[in-house]
């Protein structure tokens, strides 16, 4: 059985993706609340809640196959401060990589390291924290390449992410998990780009990894909506009156068709703040009937809570998004346990990890990687 360790675990959505088929060695997040969740659901003695800088590979057992780790995103995104990997919260790369540096000086790296973060990565101060990035997978010895995978191809919300893999130079990467070049979706051209600012030195690390297409999304966002969620409240009709007074044509437009539809539909509303004819700052709600919701964000991330408007005929409600139903975008089934408050369960969600997303990256990629890997350690026996 393949091993991982699991750094800024949250509430445990990479084990959930990874499945019952691994094992996990050590986990760890700092949040003591997240810390709850993740005890909650995996009743999981392997867990450590204490600051990553505190920690030393003492409290790593053994030699994982995996180390993941989702550092926090606040500096790398557009909607925040922009201190990119000097940031207080992004800047815990840093003793995460301490953390993989000495592993691999004594003698145990793990054969992959996976990282997870927001596509604004790619172009943080200019491509520079990319490029440290990558410069810190090669400075160990790992070859390591990266993809732009959207949640939306599993579940119904668009969330785009940048996963970063490295693998140790010791192990051979099969001739089918590599590409000669680019592949279709999952190598965008700001990933593109952000490839082409490396140095030829890292750029011959570099793997170009060939993920297979998922089959065709079966679910819309109605499809994971509750019919009486207990933990929100629907909306009066004044209320939903401002919030359609806050559109502009265009999105009053989507919402007429969606009137017109003859059937009950369901959108996504964020509140944003935009600049009017006057250019004056004016809040905004923009709604999408596009059978997605928007991505999931914290407040703490620079955006409001998501909200739902339902439509049939000439009925009109809105509400915010329930607990539950973030979980449901998020791929979590609904025996996971959530927060019994809602912020909570809302920012444990927000920052986590799309379960079907971790699966497929674990099916396709680390999972052949390991067993390919391990036919060969016992031909050459």
């Amino acid at each position: 059985m393949p091993t991982f360790f699991e750094f800024f675990a949250g509430g445990g959505m990479v084990r959930a993706g990874l499945g019952k088929g691994w094992e996990c060695l050590f986990a760890n997040d700092f949040d003591a609340k997240k810390c709850r969740s993740y005890e909650s659901n995996w009743r999981a003695d392997d867990l450590l809640c204490e600051d990553i800088k505190s920690l030393s590979t003492n409290h790593l057992p053994g030699q994982a196959d995996l180390a993941w780790g989702s550092f926090p995103c606040q500096d790398l995104s557009l909607a925040g401060s922009g201190a990119g990997l000097k940031g207080d919260r992004s800047g815990t790369f840093w003793p995460f990589w301490k953390l993989m540096t000495r592993l691999k000086d004594e003698g145990r790296p793990p054969p992959i390291i996976a990282l997870e973060n927001v596509c604004g990565m790619l172009t943080s101060h200019k491509g520079k924290d990319f490029q440290a990035i990558s410069e810190a997978f090669a400075s160990i010895g790992y070859n390591f390449g990266a993809l732009v995978v959207d949640a939306s191809l599993f579940v119904p919300q668009s969330r785009p992410r940048l996963f970063l893999i490295g693998i140790n130079s010791d192990l051979e990467v099969p001739l089918e998990l590599r590409a000669d070049e680019p592949v279709g979706k999952y190598h965008p051209r700001a990933l593109v780009r952000a490839h082409g600012q490396l140095s030829d030195e890292l750029k011959s690390k570099w793997i170009w990894w060939n993920l297979p297409t998922p089959r065709k999304r079966k679910k819309a966002l109605i499809d994971v909506v509750e019919a009486d969620p207990t933990d929100v409240k629907w909306h009066s009709e004044e209320e939903t009156s401002k919030l359609l007074s806050m559109m502009s044509e265009v999105n009053l437009a989507k919402v007429r068709d969606a009137q017109a539809a003859g059937e009950k539909r369901v959108g996504a509303i964020y509140k944003r703040t935009r600049r009017d004819e006057f250019g004056r700052r004016v809040q905004r709600a923009e709604v999408r009937f596009d059978d997605l919701s928007g991505c999931l964000r914290t407040p703490a991330g620079g955006s409001s809570r998501q909200l739902l408007l339902f439509t049939d005929g000439d009925q009109i409600r809105s509400r915010l998004v329930s607990a539950r139903e973030t979980a449901r975008l998020m791929g979590l089934p609904d025996s996971y346990r959530l927060p019994d408050s809602y912020n909570e369960a809302y920012h444990l969600t927000g920052d986590g990890v799309a379960v079907p997303v971790v699966r497929h990256l674990a099916k396709n990629i680390f999972e052949p990687m390991l067993a390919f890997n391990e036919r060969t350690r016992k031909l050459a026996a």
